[in-house]
C-alpha cells in the first residue's frame, strides 16, 4: 500500500550531504502505509510477552524490554494496557537506555532530570532502569500536558518519581543537583512525517530556526543544575541539523562540555554522523531501520558547582495512628508518610530530604506514591495505591474476566458477587487495574473518571 505524502522540498534540499541519507529511499518509506508498532514491557509489572500478544512478536535490538507487533491491537481495549503492563513506545527513542547504560552506573543512587517528559515513555524508560535509592524528576513546562505525563507515571507504578510543572529555568536554582539530565527538545517534528501528516504541514524553514533558538535558550536555563561530570543527554525528532549537529557545536562551544562516543552495532543500522567541530551525535533513518526520525547526542560536564542545600524541612509527617492504618494497606517499612492538605503521600526514605527540598523549590504536581486522603478522618485510598508495588497483596480484591474488566474501565457498574465490604481491588490476569467500594446494596466503582474508556468495544 502507498499513501501520497508532499514532504517539504527545502527539507529534502538541507539534506543533502548529510550521512545517511538517501532520497529515494526517504521518499518511498514515506509514502508506505506499512505502519510500525512498538512496545515496551513493564519489567517488573508484566507477565510473558507472548501471552500478552499472541501474534508475531520481535525484539527491538536496542532496547532490553522493547518489541515490535506484527499487527497494531487495540490497546484502548486491552486491560493490560490499562494495568501498566507495558507502555507504547516509538522504538527510535527507546535508545535512551543505551546512552544511559553506557555513560552512568545505573546501579549508583542517581539524581536525574526528564526536563521536557510528556507524554511519559522516556521517564517511564528510565524509571524502569533505575536503582530504588535513585530520584527521577519528571517535568513538562506545558500545563495540558502535566495530567497526561502524571497518570503515565502513576500507572506504570513509580515511587521513586517527582512530576514537575517548570519552566527550564527554574532549575537554575538548584546548581549542581542532578547526576544526569535528559533533553528531548521541542523540535521542528521532522522525524514524525512519516506517522504524522500534520506535522508536515506544521513544518517551514523559519519553523527549524525558531526551534534552534529555543533549544539553546532551553539547554542554556538548565545547565547550572548539573553536577561537575554529569551527564546530559540531548535529542530531537528532527532531521535538520540546524536543530542537531549544529545544537552540538554550539554546546561544546557554549559550555565547558565533553562529547560522548557511544558503541552501536552495525545490524542495528544506526548512523553515527559527526559535527564540523567532531561532535558524535546518532541519526535514526526510517530507510535505515524500523523506528521513526531520531537524533541523540551525550556530553559530560566538566565543570560546576556542588550542590548546597540551605532549606528546612517543611513537609508533615502522617500521625503515628494514621500510620498503623496505611500498614494495613501497604508497605510502609521504607517510606516516610507524609500528609499534604489531607492527601497521604509516601516518599521513599532514602530520599526524604530530596522530596521536601523540590517540593519547596518547584510546582510539584505528583510525588511518590499518592496513598489516598483523608475524608472525615477515614482514609480514602487512591487510584495510585492500587497501581503501585507498595499495595500488601493481601488487599481485599477480586480477578475478573476480560468483559468485566472492561466494563469496569469504562466507569460502568458491575455486579460480582461475594465480594467482602468495604474497599476491594480489581485485578485481571493478577494485575490491578483499581478499587471498588463493596456496600449492602451496591458496588461504587472507583476508577478516575478522567482515565475512563469513553468508547464502546466494536
Amino acid at each position: 500500500m502507498f499513501r501520497k505524502v508532499q514532504i517539504p522540498q527545502p527539507l529534502i534540499q538541507s539534506l543533502q550531504g548529510v550521512e545517511g541519507f538517501d532520497e529515494a529511499a526517504f521518499l518511498n518509506v514515506h509514502t508506505s502505509a506499512t505502519p510500525i508498532t512498538s512496545i515496551r514491557v513493564h519489567p517488573q509489572k508484566s507477565e510473558a510477552i507472548h501471552d500478552i500478544f499472541p501474534g508475531s512478536i520481535e525484539r527491538v535490538p536496542w532496547s532490553s524490554h522493547g518489541y515490535y507487533l506484527s499487527e497494531r491491537p487495540s490497546f484502548t481495549f486491552d486491560p493490560l494496557f490499562h494495568a501498566g503492563c507495558y507502555y507504547v513506545q516509538e522504538a527510535s527513542s527507546m535508545f535512551i537506555e543505551q546512552v544511559l547504560q553506557q555513560t552512568v552506573d545505573l546501579s549508583k543512587p542517581l539524581k536525574i532530570l526528564d526536563l521536557c517528559a510528556a507524554p511519559g515513555g522516556k521517564s517511564t524508560l528510565i524509571q524502569s532502569l533505575l536503582s530504588k535509592s535513585s530520584l527521577l524528576v519528571s517535568n513538562e513546562v506545558i500545563r495540558q500536558r502535566v495530567n497526561v505525563l502524571k497518570d503515565n507515571i502513576v500507572k506504570w507504578g513509580c515511587n521513586n518519581v517527582i512530576v514537575t510543572h517548570n519552566d527550564p529555568r527554574d532549575f537554575a536554582k538548584l546548581k549542581g543537583f542532578f547526576d544526569v539530565i535528559v533533553v528531548d527538545a521541542p523540535c521542528s517534528g521532522s522525524g514524525l512525517f512519516k506517522k504524522d501528516e500534520d506535522a508536515i504541514k506544521e513544518w517551514s524553514e523559519n519553523n527549524v530556526i525558531l526551534c534552534s533558538q529555543r533549544q539553546q535558550r532551553i539547554l542554556a536555563d538548565v545547565m547550572p543544575a548539573l553536577k561537575e561530570n554529569g551527564i546530559i543527554i540531548y535529542s530531537t525528532c528532527s532531521y535538520s541539523k540546524e536543530e542537531d549537529e549544529d545544537i552540538l557545536d554550539w554546546l561544546s562551544t557554549a559550555f565547558s562540555l565533553s562529547n560522548i562516543r557511544l558503541d552501536t552495532k552495525p545490524e542495528w543500522h544506526i548512523v553515527e554522523t559527526t559535527s564540523q567541530l567532531r561532535n558524535y551525535g546518532y541519526r535514526f533513518w526510517p530507510h535505515l531501520l524500523r523506528g521513526e526520525g531520531f537524533f541523540v547526542a551525550a556530553f559530560r560536564k566538566n565543570d560546576g558547582e556542588k550542590f548546597k542545600n540551605k532549606t528546612r524541612f517543611v513537609s508533615r509527617p502522617v500521625t503515628r495512628q494514621l500510620a498503623m492504618q496505611l500498614d494495613s494497606w501497604m508497605d510502609i517499612s521504607e517510606q516516610e508518610l507524609q500528609n499534604v492538605k489531607g492527601s497521604i503521600y509516601a516518599w521513599p526514605k532514602v530520599m526524604y530530604e530530596d522530596y521536601d527540598l523540590l517540593l519547596q523549590h518547584l510546582r510539584v504536581v505528583y510525588s511518590g506514591t499518592l496513598a489516598g486522603a483523608l475524608v472525615h478522618n477515614k482514609f480514602i485510598p487512591d487510584h495510585a495505591l492500587a497501581m503501585s508495588p507498595l499495595i500488601h497483596t493481601e488487599v481485599s480484591g477480586t480477578e475478573v474476566d476480560a468483559s468485566t474488566a472492561i466494563a469496569y474501565l469504562q466507569r460502568k457498574n458491575i455486579e460480582i458477587p461475594g465480594l467482602d465490604a468495604g474497599w476491594n481491588v480489581i485485578r485481571y490476569r493478577g494485575h490491578n487495574l483499581g478499587w471498588v467500594n463493596v456496600l449492602p446494596t451496591r458496588i461504587n466503582n472507583y476508577y478516575p473518571k478522567e482515565l475512563r474508556i469513553l468508547k464502546e468495544k466494536p
